[in-house]
C-alpha cells in the first residue's frame, strides 16, 4: 500500500479530466496500442491533470498500462471491480484516496441483450474520497460513472427508463456528499444530452453544476439534428465551433472512429487523412460531463471552489496508427479555491428594504454577494431561446462560475410535477412491457417442459437410433432454452420489477413534495438553457418577509447540530 504523506495546505486549483477510453476487450480495434497512448497523452496534457476519471477501461491490464505512464503525476489510483467483466471505471489522483467503494445500479439493462453487455459489466458509480488538504475533512468526493448506452433515440429508447433511474441514483449520491459538507466532482460518460430528462434530474436533485453549461450557457441542447436544437433555428455548427462552444465529445467528424468504412480503410493503409475543422458537424453531441458542487457545511471553514475553465481534449491521434485514441474526446476543467469563508451571520445580510424596488434577480445578487463576495464576478446571462419555457418549483443559486451554496440550497429542489409525471409514465410503460415479457417467458418455459416430455415418449417408441438421437438433440435444446427463459422471467424480471417499484415510490414522493412546494411558491419560469443546468431566472417573491430568511438560517444551524449523526447514517447506507 502506498504511504500517504500529509499535505501542508489545500491546493489553490485542481485540474480535472474525464475520458471514455473505448477499451472493449476483443471488440475495440487496436485496444492495447490505443490505451498505452492514452496513458502517454494524459501524462503530457496541459495543464497537468490532478483528478482523472476513466470509463471503458475494462481490463486491469489496460489500467496498469495507463498507470505506468501517469504514476509520476497521479501516484494514487483505484481500478473498480464489478459485474462479470468489470465496470470499466477507474479514478486516478494526485492526492491520497482515503476511501472508495463501488455502488451498483439497481437497474442496468437486461441479460437477454448479451450482445450489448450493459447488464454483464455491472455498471454503477465508482466513489472515491480524495484528501486534498492536511485535515481529514478537507476532502473532495469523486464519482465516476458510465450510464446505460442509448441504442435508440429518445423517447423511443427502451432503456431510457433504466438510464433515468441511474441518473436519479448518482444524483442522490452526489447530494448526500454535498450534505456531508464535501465538495463533489461527478465525472463520466452519461450517455445523455444537455436537454435530456436525466440531465435535468441530476442538476435539480443534486446541488451541482454542469461545468460546461456554466462557462457556455448558450451551448447546444443536443446534436444539430435534434428537434430541440432545430427549434433554436441556428446554423449547423462546424467541427471547431462544436468543440470550442458546444463541448461535443462524441460523433464528431474529427474523430476517425465515426468515419465511413472506406476512410478508415485508407487509414489502415497508412494514409494520413485530415479534416477541415470548418466542416459542418451536424451529428456531434455532448455525452461526457464534469459536474461540480461545493459542500453545504455551514459555517464553512473548509475551502470553497469555483469553476475557472473547461475544454474538450484528447483529440490527438495515435502517432503510428493515425486513428483517434478513442471514439470519444475528453472533457477537462480547472476549479480554483476561493479563500473567503462563507458567513452564516444573518444580521450581516442586507434587509429587504435595502433592495426594495429592484428586480428579483438584482435583489438576489445583492443578498448573495453579502453571503458570497465572489459570486457574479464573471457571470453573463444566457441569450434567450425560442423554446417554450417551463415553470419550475425550485429556488437554487443562479448560474455562476462558482457554486457556493446558500441557505436556499438547503431546501429540497424539485422538477415541475409534469416532469415527474413523465418519469412515472416512462416507468408504467416499461413495467407493462416487462410483465408481458415475463408472461411470455414463463409460458415458453412451461411449453418447453411439455415438448421435452413428448420427445422422451417419442424416443421410447422410436425404433431407429438416428431418429432417437435427433429427437434427443431437439429435446435438449428446447428444454435448455425454456429453462433460461424461465430463470429470466421468474428471477431477473421479478428483481427488475421490484427495483422499478422502489424507483416509482421515490419519484412519487418527490412529486408530492414538489406539488406541496408549488402550492406555497409562485412558479418560476425557466428557459431551455437554464433547464439543462437546473437553474432559474428569477427568485422568491419580494413580498416575503425577512422572517422567512431568518427561518432558513435557523434550519441551517439546526442541521449542523444533528448533522454528524445523520451523515453517519447516510454514509452507512451508501456503502455496498
Amino acid at each position: 500500500m502506498k504511504h500517504i504523506e500529509p499535505r501542508s495546505e489545500v491546493p489553490s486549483s485542481i485540474n480535472i479530466l474525464t475520458y471514455n477510453c473505448w477499451g472493449l476487450k476483443y471488440l475495440a480495434k487496436y485496444r492495447t496500442e490505443r490505451l498505452q497512448e492514452i496513458g502517454r497523452a494524459i501524462a503530457i496534457t496541459v495543464p497537468t491533470p490532478e483528478i482523472v476519471g476513466l470509463q471503458e477501461c475494462w481490463t486491469q491490464e489496460d489500467y496498469v498500462s495507463i498507470r505506468k505512464h501517469t504514476s509520476h503525476i497521479l501516484p494514487y489510483g483505484k481500478f473498480y471491480f464489478s459485474g462479470s467483466f468489470g465496470g470499466g471505471l477507474a479514478i486516478l489522483s494526485k492526492w491520497p484516496i482515503v476511501e472508495s467503494n463501488m455502488v451498483r445500479y439497481p437497474l442496468n439493462g437486461r441479460p437477454t441483450a448479451f450482445f450489448r453487455g450493459d447488464w454483464y459489466v455491472g455498471k454503477g458509480v465508482a466513489c472515491a474520497s480524495v484528501q486534498v488538504g492536511p485535515r481529514r475533512d478537507e476532502t473532495i468526493e469523486v464519482f465516476c460513472t458510465h450510464l446505460h448506452a442509448p441504442y435508440e433515440s429518445e423517447p423511443n429508447d427502451s432503456y431510457m427508463c433504466h438510464r433515468t433511474a441511474q441518473a436519479w441514483e448518482i444524483a442522490r449520491l452526489m447530494r448526500q456528499a454535498v450534505e456531508r459538507g464535501h465538495a463533489v466532482i461527478g465525472l463520466g460518460d452519461f450517455n445523455m444530452i444537455p436537454s435530456s430528462l436525466a440531465h435535468r434530474l441530476i442538476t435539480t436533485h443534486a446541488p451541482v453544476q454542469d461545468i460546461w453549461k456554466v462557462l457556455h450557457p448558450d451551448s447546444s441542447l443536443g446534436a444539430a439534428t435534434h428537434p430541440l436544437e432545430k427549434e433554436r433555428r441556428r446554423e449547423i455548427p462546424n467541427a471547431l465551433f462544436n468543440l470550442q462552444e458546444n463541448g461535443t465529445t462524441c460523433d464528431s467528424v474529427l474523430n476517425t472512429w465515426r468515419w465511413r468504412q472506406q476512410l478508415q480503410k485508407q487509414l489502415l493503409k497508412g494514409e494520413d487523412i485530415t479534416v477541415d475543422p470548418t466542416t459542418a458537424d451536424p451529428r456531434a453531441k455532448r455525452l461526457d460531463y464534469i459536474f461540480f458542487g461545493n459542500g453545504l457545511s455551514l459555517p464553512s471553514t473548509s475551502a470553497q471552489w469555483r469553476v475557472d475553465s473547461a475544454k474538450v481534449g484528447m483529440m490527438n491521434r495515435h502517432p503510428t496508427l493515425k486513428c483517434s485514441l478513442s471514439d470519444h474526446f475528453s472533457v477537462e476543467a480547472t476549479i480554483s479555491r476561493v479563500k473567503q469563508p462563507l458567513t452564516t451571520d444573518f444580521e450581516s445580510a442586507p434587509k429587504r428594504s435595502s433592495v426594495r424596488g429592484e428586480t428579483n434577480d438584482t435583489a438576489l445578487r445583492s443578498l448573495t454577494n453579502t453571503l458570497h463576495p465572489t459570486l457574479y464576478t464573471s457571470y453573463n446571462a444566457s441569450p434567450t431561446s425560442s423554446v417554450v419555457p417551463v415553470p419550475v418549483t425550485r429556488t437554487p443559486s443562479p448560474p455562476t462560475q462558482n457554486f457556493n451554496p446558500t441557505p436556499l440550497d438547503l431546501l429540497p429542489a424539485y422538477l415541475p410535477p409534469a416532469s415527474y409525471n413523465e418519469i412515472l409514465a416512462l416507468i408504467s410503460t416499461y413495467v407493462a412491457r416487462e410483465y408481458t415479457q415475463r408472461r411470455l417467458r414463463l409460458i415458453h418455459f412451461a411449453v418447453s417442459i411439455i415438448i421435452s416430455l413428448g420427445c422422451f415418449v417419442a424416443i421410447w417408441w422410436s425404433t431407429q437410433p438416428g431418429v432417437s438421437f435427433l429427437i434427443l438433440i431437439i429435446s435438449t435444446l428446447n428444454f435448455g432454452g425454456g429453462v433460461i427463459d424461465g430463470l429470466i422471467g421468474g428471477l431477473f424480471v421479478g428483481s427488475e420489477l421490484r427495483a422499478l417499484k422502489e424507483f416509482e415510490w421515490e419519484i412519487k414522493t418527490a412529486m408530492d413534495a414538489a406539488e406541496m412546494v408549488s402550492s406555497d411558491r409562485e412558479p418560476i419560469i425557466q428557459g431551455p438553457a437554464e433547464q439543462s443546468r437546473g437553474y432559474t431566472t428569477s427568485v422568491e417573491d419580494e413580498d416575503k418577509s425577512e422572517e422567512v430568511e431568518k427561518e432558513l438560517w435557523e434550519k441551517v444551524r439546526e442541521s449542523e447540530e444533528y448533522g454528524g449523526k445523520e451523515n453517519m447514517r447516510r454514509g452507512q447506507s451508501r456503502m455496498v
